[in-house]
């Protein structure tokens, strides 16, 4: 239970991460991953990578400078254009449905403009999930210039797309519906430079 922890990952570039597991029992015809990151760099950098031997970009939350996110689902992405932070935590949550191919993007509590994004696709159950690298191959690859350096926290991955009052709900830390992922029960091995420590700040 990783209840107001945060991971810290302590170098700049690294080549730290973080493995997650997650009880995926089919193929996602939906989902929503959210997670808080909170950095200072300018440089590009992967929050949330997950990969399958098919597709290493099956879901992928970067960010390639601080006013913009890109969103992939099987290796193609939409961008969400941002107002650069002010040295803040950040949530966000991305969701997605195949049915429609909508992509939803929520920063902090608030839902930027929906985009099409790979409709009719199903994203692999078998998957390497990882946080601080972005993979070029199932489960490694790294470019340590795209690694993540500072906290990430509140990570979550559904096996659905979760409804407007529950993305506020996340932003908030409130009662969440039970997810394949979830912070407070994470099945997760640090390799290299990660530590758990106490959130500083809510």
């Amino acid at each position: 239970d990783l209840y107001r922890k945060v991971f810290v990952f302590r170098k700049d570039p690294s080549d730290a991460y973080v493995v997650l597991r997650a009880k995926l029992e089919q193929p996602l015809q939906n989902f929503t991953v959210c997670l808080r990151s909170y950095t200072d760099l300018t440089r590009p950098h992967s929050l949330f990578s997950y990969a399958t031997k098919v597709q290493d970009n099956e879901i992928l939350l970067f960010k390639p400078k601080p006013s913009e996110y890109r969103f992939y689902v099987g290796g193609k992405f939409v961008t969400f254009r941002i107002p650069e932070g002010r040295g803040d935590w950040e949530h966000v949550c991305a969701s997605w449905e195949s049915a429609t191919g909508i992509a939803e993007f929520w920063l902090n509590g608030k839902p930027w403009p929906r985009k099409g994004l790979q409709r009719g696709y199903t994203v692999g159950a078998e998957a390497a999930i990882l946080l601080g690298q972005e993979q070029d191959a199932f489960g490694g690859g790294f470019d340590v210039y795209n690694s993540f350096s500072g906290e990430l926290a509140d990570v979550y991955l559904w096996d659905a797309g979760l409804s407007p009052e529950k993305m506020r709900a996340a932003y908030q830390s409130l009662r969440l519906p039970p997810a394949v992922l979830a912070w407070k029960s994470l099945s997760y091995e640090v390799k290299g430079d990660v530590v758990v420590k106490s959130r500083l700040r809510e």
